[in-house]
């Protein structure tokens, strides 16, 4: 039997439900690198997700604590989907991949993990991702960490 070690992940298992927001937290810090914030617009910004579906997988939101794309400014929302383009063509530029999910979570009935604050997902996507682990074994196998993602995507932002 082969054995997958993954440390990094029993942060995020062992965390319980988290106090505050840590989009709000994360892009009020002047801690860039260490938060994993790869761009910052005027009304958004770039966050690496810190439990990532696939390598790359990112975050779109908005400064301000906004519960849904409806309570966003126009100026909110242009750059916001402004942002997801850029991060489509920063993603395919760093990683070639096949295709992308692109999805907002509104509500916990929705998976939403953080209810309060709206942010978009871009997980970029290959032919043959998904293996056996996560029907098995209830894990989900990285091939890369995120420092090393986040030193791939920081300067193409």
């Amino acid at each position: 039997m082969k054995q997958i070690w993954a440390p990094w992940r029993i942060k995020y298992i062992q965390t319980g439900e988290v106090e505050g927001c840590f989009l709000c937290e994360k892009s009020g810090q002047d801690s860039d690198v260490k938060n994993y914030i790869l761009h910052r617009g005027k009304k958004n910004f770039v966050i690496l997700n810190s439990y990532p579906y696939n390598p790359g997988h990112l975050m779109v939101a908005p400064y301000r604590h906004v519960a849904t794309l409806e309570g966003l400014t126009k100026e909110e929302l242009l750059e916001h989907f402004e942002i997801v383009s850029l991060s489509l063509k920063v993603l395919r530029g760093a990683f070639n991949p096949a295709g992308f999910n692109i999805g907002i979570n509104v509500g916990k009935v929705a998976g939403a993990g953080l209810e309060g604050h709206i942010h978009t997902h871009v997980v970029p996507r290959w032919q043959g991702d998904t293996n056996f682990m996560p029907v098995l074994s209830d894990v989900r196998v990285l091939p890369e960490a995120l420092a090393e993602t986040y030193d791939k995507l920081k300067s193409k932002f």
